[in-house]
């Protein structure tokens, strides 16, 4: 008997050794919880799809996708998070992370540890910038961003409002944190170099409660174009109020973030949105002749979660985490220097993802074919209006009720 239970134990210790050895696990770092959840899990959600679809094929390198998730409400928690990824749950990779402040602290954990970081939403440059050797972005950047919707005033709402585009007011608006202010300062310096008449740069706090004395000060001013920078609270309750305190305006751009969400039209309702564009990540209601595959990702959502994408964040990790799951599978193994150097060889053409980005990593660590387009709501609706190639509506001018 005592032979049984000693060869029971053995055989499953040994499964489950082999169980063990045959999962890999990656660490998923983003806002669970808190002010940036929504768009925190949205983002997850990419991911989550893209892990359940490579295990459905027999997985990575012959081994399941496990995913360890770690949640990062703010700066501090990601720290903890990624110390907690790194050294106790021993992943040896993390993918993440939406907002730019926490990728910002998270990637110096991970750099620290030799564990490759997998930006996949975060736009803030200086995340690439700084040196490190295991920082990955798949997205664009906020010069990206902003240098599109600067850029906009000329090449695009000028034409539409039969106007010159420098002759038109132009107010910069943003929320405080990192992504407002790095969008802000490069919108700033594009302005500055192109001509475009910025009356007014106004920062303030996303988690303020009353925006009636910016609006106010924007009314004064008789600004034609606002560009704000933003998350989905301060998005709302910029709308509301703007509306509140008769504010018209003849065109306004947001840089993702609140703009692209579902959510935030239907708290604004359609018919005060109707005209609001936005610069921002790959939308759904874009051409799949230059997005191949963004159809079919649709359809994998609504099945897995019963709705409609709530934003473009969740095709654009979906999109990033297939390019790095391919770099691991040709990896010779998954430290930090393997992966850079199979990193260095990726070459995939714009307009041969589902995002319609193309993917080429510059020394720093950047995807330089990864650029935002420019969408409008319409009817509820956030659909394409430039580039041609991938716009499945024409740009109309106005904005809500105004």
């Amino acid at each position: 008997m005592k032979k049984f239970l000693g060869a029971a134990v053995a055989a499953g210790l040994a499964f489950a050794a082999q169980s063990a050895q045959a999962q890999v696990k990656v660490g998923a770092l983003y806002p669970f919880s808190g002010g940036l959840a929504l768009l925190g899990d949205e983002s997850f959600r990419g991911l989550e799809l893209a892990v359940e679809e490579r295990n459905a094929a027999g997985g990575l390198k012959g081994q399941k996708i496990e995913i360890v998730k770690g949640d990062a409400v703010d700066p501090n928690q990601a720290v903890g998070e990624a110390r907690r990824l790194t050294s106790v749950d021993k992943v040896p990779v993390i993918f993440g992370s939406y907002a730019s402040s926490i990728s910002l602290a998270a990637t110096q954990v991970a750099e620290l540890a030799g564990i490759p970081y997998f930006e996949m939403g975060a736009i803030s440059d200086p995340i690439t910038e700084r040196g490190y050797k295991y920082v990955f972005r798949s997205n664009p950047t906020a010069k990206d961003f902003a240098n599109k919707m600067v850029d906009s005033v000329l090449d695009i709402l000028g034409p539409a409002l039969g106007a010159d585009g420098k002759s038109l007011k132009v107010a910069i608006i943003h929320e405080d944190s990192l992504y407002g202010q790095t969008v802000a300062g490069f919108q700033t310096a594009r302005a500055k170099e192109k001509g475009v008449n910025v009356v007014d740069t106004l920062p303030y706090s996303a988690k303020s409660v009353d925006l009636t004395p910016l609006i106010l000060r924007l009314k004064s001013a008789g600004v034609d174009v606002v560009l704000q920078t933003s998350y989905q609270n301060d998005t709302v309750l910029f709308f509301r109020q703007m509306k509140e305190q008769g504010l018209k305006l003849k065109a306004i751009v947001g840089a993702g973030g609140g703009y692209s969400l579902a959510d935030t039209m239907k708290a604004i309702g359609a018919e005060n949105m109707e005209g609001a564009l936005d610069v921002d990540f790959t939308q759904y209601k874009t051409n799949p002749a230059g997005a191949p595959g963004i159809n079919e990702f649709v359809a994998k959502y609504k099945a897995k979660y019963g709705t409609e994408p709530r934003s473009g964040h969740s095709l654009a990790n979906y999109m990033g985490a297939n390019v790095f799951f391919d770099v691991m599978t040709k990896s010779k193994n998954l430290t930090g220097d393997a992966i850079r150097e199979e990193i260095a060889k990726v070459d995939i053409p714009q307009g041969k993802t589902p995002t319609g980005w193309g993917v080429k990593f510059n020394a720093k660590g950047q995807n330089e074919r990864a650029s935002p387009y420019f969408m409008q709501w319409q009817k509820g609706e956030l659909v394409t209006v430039h580039p041609p190639e991938a716009a499945v509506a024409k740009m109309k001018v106005g904005v809500g009720s105004n």
